[in-house]
């Protein structure tokens, strides 16, 4: 690995890993589970997938899809069984791998994967819309400034990701001018201590397998649908193969493991991996290993200085990569004049079902069918 790519991943893993922060604290506020729960499981999940996952670069973590599969088991019967949940759906993702389910994507039309795409830049700005309501009029001006170095940045050097750049101008900007303005703090404490393993605190009966077994298939489907379709994304972005039945067992495998650590479930992050490949420009699985490691770092050696990164820097980051993932092409005049008319509706059924759902898996599926 030359010296400039060895640089790109780490940087770039160290800035997936600062917008991991708040929105894995979202997520686990989603789950009804103390921070440290969806923290753990993104530094876990992360680095086992860097090394058994199939797509180099995908950034995989608790994910908000996980969280809200498995938030009613947590819900009415506690944080023991939403760990069994984890562990046995990471168990169906490893058996689910191993008879070759990621043969499946090969089936999903190319306007579904379109839609895909649109729906999660949508769902991207959506997700931010929250962080800009009934906030101080200087969140504004700040996720203007940010955007605007996103942008402007890049053009005088690519040495360190623009990102990265506006998430510490706006830090600094923001504690030493004393603005009072939304920070990752507000969103939970950081963990202050490694996790630990340990089997959940569930009897271990026929009982305990029957509640949690609907939870843990919706969490292994939902987990790999948005797996297996964010790795694709991947491919295409960078024109580069990967291998799907090992992802669908990698993942598995980390859900596993994070299940014994005592964390939420996970899968592929899609925002987050746009962020490391598209907008930092990682390829390598380095980048996806340091997120996991810098995410633990920041919380248990720089929590005061991560809890001072306002939100509107990670505001702006996301914005400008929904801006950035959103194929702007497949809506231009132009493309839909030549398109045909039923594959530009299956894109709309793709984007409007998982706008209205909130949730991939089931545009995806509305999509596919709309397309038969």
């Amino acid at each position: 690995m030359s010296p400039r790519r060895l640089w790109t991943e780490v940087l770039a893993g160290l800035v997936v890993a600062l917008a991991l922060i708040p929105e894995v604290i979202s997520f686990s506020v989603i789950a009804g589970v103390e921070p440290a729960v969806g923290l753990f499981a993104s530094f876990t999940t992360a680095v086992v997938i860097s090394v058994v996952g199939g797509r180099p670069a995908m950034i995989s973590a608790a994910a908000g899809a996980v969280a809200l599969v498995i938030a009613p088991l947590n819900r009415e019967h506690g944080l023991g069984y939403l760990i069994a949940a984890v562990i046995l759906g990471g168990v169906i993702q490893i058996v689910l791998g191993v008879l070759g389910v990621a043969r499946l994507m090969r089936f999903v039309p190319r306007a579904v994967m379109v839609g895909f795409v649109n729906a999660l830049a949508v769902l991207i700005f959506l997700a931010q819309v929250p962080e800009m309501e009934h906030v101080p009029w200087a969140v504004y001006p700040l996720i203007v400034g940010g955007i605007a170095l996103m942008v402007v940045f890049p053009r005088v050097t690519t040495v360190v990701p623009a990102p990265l750049v506006s998430i510490v101008v706006l830090t600094l900007i923001t504690v030493g001018a004393g603005l009072a303005v939304p920070t990752v703090g507000d969103r939970g404490a950081l963990p202050t201590s490694l996790p630990t393993p340990g089997l959940p605190d569930v009897p271990f009966t026929l009982d305990t397998l029957t509640l949690i077994a609907p939870y843990a298939l919706a969490l292994a489907l939902v987990g790999l649908m948005e797996s297996l379709l964010t790795a694709q994304l991947v491919d295409d972005l960078t024109d580069s193969p990967s291998d799907k039945r090992r992802e669908s067992v990698g993942q598995g495998i980390a859900n596993v493991v994070t299940g014994f650590f005592g964390g939420l479930g996970g899968c592929a992050m899609i925002g987050q991996t746009m962020v490391n490949v598209k907008t930092a420009g990682a390829r390598t699985r380095l980048s996806t290993f340091l997120a996991g490691v810098f995410l633990l770092l920041l919380c248990l050696t720089l929590g005061p200085a991560v809890s001072a990164i306002p939100m509107a820097a990670l505001v702006a980051v996301m914005v400008m990569v929904s801006f950035t993932t959103f194929d702007w092409r497949s809506i231009a005049p132009a493309t839909l004049r030549r398109l045909p008319v039923g594959e530009s509706a299956v894109m709309a059924v793709t984007v409007v079902f998982v706008v209205a759902t909130h949730n991939l898996a089931v545009g995806v599926i509305a999509g596919c069918l709309a397309a038969l």
